[in-house]
């Protein structure tokens, strides 16, 4: 599916032209004209990458990016004819991936759209895929397998092998295993943990060792990977 670029600038005419632009790229297009309206088509549009003026009614590109940047990792272009320091220094430090000087040359701003776009898309690929040792997680496909052979993990011992796995070689509490693969605050059975990591060691074979029992404490995935 294409890439959505949300394009603010209160000037209509930029808009229509920078957008012309990237559709003719192939890439679907956003528009808004002010801070406000950026923050209410994020509520119904997954935004890939964001153009921002500074200089924007009601809202500041500086302001919406700040609000952006609560929401979203998607990168931010700060495009301004303002071209000072001091505005690219605030951008850059609460949250820009680049700014874009008046006027500028529209096939460097698509060059480094694209550049951006590159980037996110390389961090998403490496977040998904999870290793150790023999272990391998596809988190998006959602998909396991040990050894190369593929292993039916069911919801919650997926969501507990990756969690044991981004702390590996970390001490964790059932606790905290069950607030962050039950995304709640402890208000249950902690026997369930316990279960699951029976059931998540007896699929692994003999990764399922790496497993420990911290006692007094809860468990550990022991790695080198």
């Amino acid at each position: 599916m294409p890439n959505r670029i949300m394009i603010a600038d209160d000037d209509r005419e930029i808009v229509e032209i920078i957008s012309d632009a990237l559709m003719d790229e192939g890439f679907l297009v956003s528009r808004a004209y002010n801070g406000s309206q950026v923050l209410d088509l994020m509520q119904s549009e997954k935004i890939d990458a964001f153009v921002l003026d500074i200089m924007m009614p009601e809202m500041d590109g500086l302001e919406t990016l700040n609000q952006i940047r609560k929401k979203t990792d998607a990168p931010v272009l700060i495009l301004s004819a303002r071209n000072r320091d001091i505005d690219k220094v605030i951008g850059l430090q609460i949250g820009a991936d680049d700014y874009v000087a008046k006027p500028f040359s529209m096939d460097e701003l698509i060059a480094r759209i694209n550049a951006h776009l590159r980037r996110e898309r390389k961090r998403e690929e490496a977040d998904d895929f999870l290793r150790l040792g023999h272990i391998e997680l596809h988190k998006l496909k959602w998909q396991a397998s040990v050894n190369g052979v593929p292993t039916d993990l069911s919801t919650k011992e997926f969501q507990i092998l990756s969690y044991l796995i981004a702390n590996k070689d970390r001490a964790l509490t059932r606790e905290q295993i069950y607030t962050a693969v039950w995304n709640d605050s402890y208000g249950g059975d902690l026997n369930t943990v316990t279960v699951h990591i029976k059931n998540l060691r007896a699929k692994l074979g003999s990764e399922g060792n790496r497993i420990k029992t911290i006692w007094g404490i809860g468990y550990k995935l022991e790695g080198d990977g």
